[in-house]
């Protein structure tokens, strides 16, 4: 035990290791002690200070006791400073060759690692940053872990290079800051953003489940490497080795997203079951989701084609299941037998795909909006709470134009509606001989005169072999007559009686489809 005087501070209540082999932690070393354990020291040298009070004048001799003469930089190997509290750290430039524990720690004032690099795992847990704190250019071999640390004053964090996982769970940010980062995962779980937030990322595989964002924050997808060409991403965390630049969002579950922006976000991976207010989630940029599968399948006996859209992950893994729709359709992603066994329903897969229409239409983006439509129409329809009568409503209707969605669906239809009036009105609707009128006047003498002629009962049909029925004037008459009835007109055509009622149904159905066709066809140009 020591009082204050000229060779340091009485050692009372100290936490701080001991120095071997003297019974002293490094901060209450006499300077003579001190001078004598950093001549021990060298470049590589493990060291042990947890719990240690870190002055910048000790830190300034711990790092020259350790820095390489040839190289002119401090290294350090296996490094522990758990629980120890800084004043002013720079950190900068500095290798740690072992595994780094700050697990703890407490920096009173601003840090910096700047340009430091990491060869093994770093632990930066549960570390109250009081000041600013800068990671800008540093690497990160191993995993780096700050989960359920603070940071109380910070407005840039990073860019930094990690080859292992960037855990920032549970962690607090109190102030604006910008995340920049180049890393296999960013983990995000049950983190706290009290005020506003960019994370510009590339590489990353994002997991936000359960954070709690206060104010609004952005995700986006970093376009180019980060800094200039002698701090880019180096050769061991290169895209060979990291993938796709493009940010993957794989979980968003019990996120508010009525603070949340996406921009350039592959979305193919990530659920959106459990997501508050996914209707107030802004979609930016080019945001990739999941497609069925492309060609045609057989699903037992029945070839099976799937439409071009838009889907989510959760609709993958409920078609993948035996129960779903009776069978399991062939090409659908299923759940990973490693995931939690949670699986959507139609209604819940409804009411995301709803959220994420929403989204879409509150940006104008209505062509992209419809996909999510037909999403939600599709589990609408597959939901066996709902009534029968809805159900098979809901069938039809997508069988007729897919939603109103499908131009060529629709279209199909109503060709195939117009030629079976055609061929019905030539062989059953068309009269044998046209109708004759009676004709009454008066001549020049002043006498008047009446001619009556006959006309043949409309309902016969021509008779003869077919290619009497299918002359090019009667042709032309049922054409008219298709055509007129699509456009809710009468064709004026005398007609059998079997034909007035082929010409009733056919001003009642292809109307209605080729309405269908011009609503598919607007969705997709809507502005």
């Amino acid at each position: 035990m020591r009082t204050w005087g000229t060779e340091g501070p009485q050692q009372v209540g100290c936490r701080g290791i001991k120095v071997s082999p003297f019974d002293e932690c490094l901060a209450h070393l006499s300077k003579t002690d001190r001078a004598e354990y950093f001549g021990r020291l060298g470049a590589g040298a493990n060291i042990d200070h947890s719990g240690t009070q870190i002055s910048e004048q000790i830190l300034k001799g711990l790092l020259a006791a350790v820095t390489d003469p040839e190289t002119e930089s401090a290294r350090f190997g296996t490094v522990n400073f758990t629980e120890a509290t800084f004043n002013i750290a720079d950190f900068e430039g500095v290798e740690f060759a072992g595994e780094v524990s700050f697990f703890e720690a407490i920096f009173k004032r601003a840090v910096h690692f700047d340009s430091a690099a990491f060869g093994g795992d770093a632990s930066f847990r549960r570390v109250l940053f009081s000041r600013g704190v800068s990671f800008g250019g540093a690497r990160f071999t191993g995993q780096a872990d700050f989960s359920g640390s603070k940071i109380e004053k910070a407005t840039q964090f990073g860019p930094l290079f990690c080859a292992g996982d960037l855990d920032l769970t549970n962690m607090t940010f109190a102030v604006p800051v910008t995340i920049e980062a180049s890393a296999v995962a960013v983990r995000c779980n049950r983190t706290r953003w009290e005020s506003t937030a960019t994370l510009r990322l590339r590489h990353a595989r994002v997991e936000l489940a359960d954070a709690v964002l206060i104010r609004p924050v952005a995700v986006t997808s970093h376009p180019s490497e980060f800094g200039t060409p002698d701090e880019r991403e180096p050769g061991q965390l290169g895209p060979s080795e990291l993938g796709t630049p493009t940010v993957r969002v794989t979980s968003l579950r019990g996120v508010d997203a009525a603070h949340l922006v996406l921009t350039d976000i592959d979305l193919s991976d990530c659920e959106f079951a459990g997501v508050f207010h996914l209707d107030q989630l802004r979609i930016e940029g080019n945001c990739i989701f999941r497609f069925p599968p492309q060609g045609v399948r057989r699903r037992w006996i029945w070839p099976e084609r799937w439409s071009r859209r838009r889907t989510v992950l959760e609709e993958h893994h409920w078609r993948a299941l035996p129960a779903a729709s009776g069978n399991p359709h062939p090409g659908w992603t299923g759940r990973p037998a490693t995931a939690p066994s949670r699986s959507s329903q139609p209604a819940d897969l409804a009411a995301t795909y709803r959220g994420l229409r929403k989204t879409f239409e509150d940006t104008k983006n209505e062509p992209d909006a419809a996909d999510f439509y037909y999403g939600e129409m599709e589990m609408r329809r597959h939901d066996s709470a709902r009534s029968l009568g809805e159900r098979r409503l809901l069938w039809a209707y997508w069988l007729l134009s897919g939603y109103g969605l499908r131009a060529m669906r629709a279209m199909g239809w109503l060709a195939f509606a117009m030629a079976a009036t055609v061929f019905t009105l030539l062989f059953w609707g068309l009269p044998a001989h046209p109708r004759v009128q009676p004709i009454t006047g008066t001549l020049d003498s002043g006498s008047d005169v009446r001619l009556s002629t006959r006309a043949p009962v409309p309902g016969g049909a021509a008779p003869g072999p077919w290619s009497d029925k299918l002359s090019k004037r009667r042709v032309d008459r049922a054409l008219r007559t298709a055509v007129n009835s699509a456009v809710f007109r009468s064709a004026g055509q005398g007609l059998t009686v079997p034909g007035t009622y082929i010409e009733m149904t056919s001003r009642l159905v292809e109307p209605v489809l080729l309405v269908m066709v011009i609503l598919a066809v607007r969705g997709r140009v809507k502005r």
